[in-house]
């Protein structure tokens, strides 16, 4: 399947399926150790993610909170970089040609690479995704342009401090799906506001008519549940590093990868049972109707 299908099909499964909203686990590339992200990924698989994102270790991410800004050091000592988790993703392809693989990061590495070697190089692994959190849309009109050259959809964050204007512009160049930042901060932040979330989604599908995955603030099945009746997908990074922090805890080295991933499979599942649940009332949002 080639890479510029995946997060469409991803969505398109999930509507077949009856599910309410897709599920897009987070992890850091490298976390808790090289060795340990793939069979992490290959756990959230099994445990029902429909897209991953798999974030690139950048020593100054301006956009995370303090768990993942943990976990994206502790991947830079261990020496992971871009390249190295190119590699990731395209050993990842060899056992699983079908979940989407997104890379969320920032420009520093991609610029360091050269865009037109990383759009490349991403292809051949089978990236199909790229997030970068300060790559700003109205200036990344070539750079989405030569992502799409190459079968992969550039990805855009909204907040909601995000102006009308802005909106507009990420609805120009944005493909696959956006991602909707519910809280004002960083990632790992709390005070969710479901009804707010989903005034806010209501006002960005008047200019967007991609899938919209909410996350920031997204902690356990009940809160993703709640937003999974409005939103097209739920992202969770913070808390499911969290779980792989725990379960890396004095565990052997022998035995990290298995303990992690095991850890991770278990607690994103409780996560897809709660989304799979009939919503209180039988629910629905608008979205749904053209997933």
């Amino acid at each position: 399947m080639s890479s510029s299908s995946r997060i469409a099909a991803a969505f398109a499964r999930r509507g077949a399926a009856g599910r309410t909203s897709a599920l897009i686990p987070y992890i850091t590339a490298g976390y808790p150790s090289p060795a340990a992200t793939l069979p992490i990924m290959h756990a959230l698989v099994e445990a029902g993610a429909d897209v991953l994102e798999l974030g690139v270790p950048f020593s100054d991410p301006m956009a995370d909170g303090p768990v993942i800004q943990r976990s994206s050091q502790h991947a830079l000592e261990q020496g992971v970089g871009l390249r190295d988790v190119l590699t990731m993703v395209k050993t990842f392809r060899q056992v699983d040609d079908r979940t989407p693989v997104v890379l969320m990061g920032y420009a520093n590495p991609i610029e360091r690479m050269g865009q037109a070697e990383f759009a490349a190089a991403a292809q051949a692994a089978g990236v199909d995704g790229c997030l970068v959190v300060d790559y700003p849309p109205e200036e990344t009109g070539e750079f989405s342009a030569m992502l799409e050259r190459h079968g992969i959809d550039p990805i855009f964050l909204l907040a909601p401090t995000t102006t009308d204007e802005r909106i507009q512009a990420v609805a120009r160049v944005a493909r696959g799906y956006v991602y909707y930042v519910s809280l004002k901060g960083v990632t790992g932040a709390g005070h969710l506001d479901v009804d707010d979330v989903s005034r806010r989604l209501a006002h960005i599908r008047r200019f967007v008519s991609l899938p919209v995955g909410v996350g920031f603030g997204i902690r356990d099945a009940a809160s993703a549940q709640a937003l999974g009746a409005v939103a097209d997908a739920v992202v969770i990074g913070s808390r499911l590093i969290q779980e792989i922090e725990s379960a890396a805890q004095g565990v052997p080295a022998d035995q990290l990868s298995d303990a992690c991933a095991r850890a991770a499979g278990a607690w994103l599942r409780t996560i897809r049972v709660a989304l799979d649940a009939p919503p209180p009332g039988g629910a629905t949002h608008e979205s749904r109707k053209s997933a």
